[in-house]
């Protein structure tokens, strides 16, 4: 069974920066490919950035976070991040971690609030 647990969402300025994580449990961590998904107020599901299998060579973005954003995995430790620097308030969302674009398998969240 996949278990994913995000974590590291606050309360930071525009032009801030926070580091999300995501634990993973409960089945072959380096063997899957993951997504990160937010959902912004009264929004849909939006995708932002996906990371490969294995080593996490091939990584993509969203146009609206490319350069900005950046995906990581550490396989030893079962942990996909995210590094979000220069957000805005556009950027306001809850963010999830998951196993496709669309966010099957989704953890329960964490809250990023871009406000000044």
């Amino acid at each position: 069974e996949v278990n994913l647990a995000e974590s590291g969402g606050g309360l930071v300025q525009p032009g801030g920066s926070l580091t999300l994580s995501c634990a993973g449990s409960g089945f072959a961590f380096e063997t899957y490919s993951f997504s990160w998904v937010r959902q912004a107020p009264g929004k849909g599901l939006e995708w932002v950035s996906g990371i490969s299998s294995g080593s996490g060579g091939k990584r993509v973005y969203a146009d609206s976070v490319k350069g900005r954003f950046t995906i990581g995995r550490d396989n030893a430790v079962k942990t996909l991040y995210l590094q979000l620097n220069n957000l805005q308030p556009e950027d306001t969302a809850i963010y999830y971690c998951a196993t496709d674009r669309i966010g099957t398998n989704r953890g329960q969240g964490t809250q990023v609030t871009v406000s000044s």
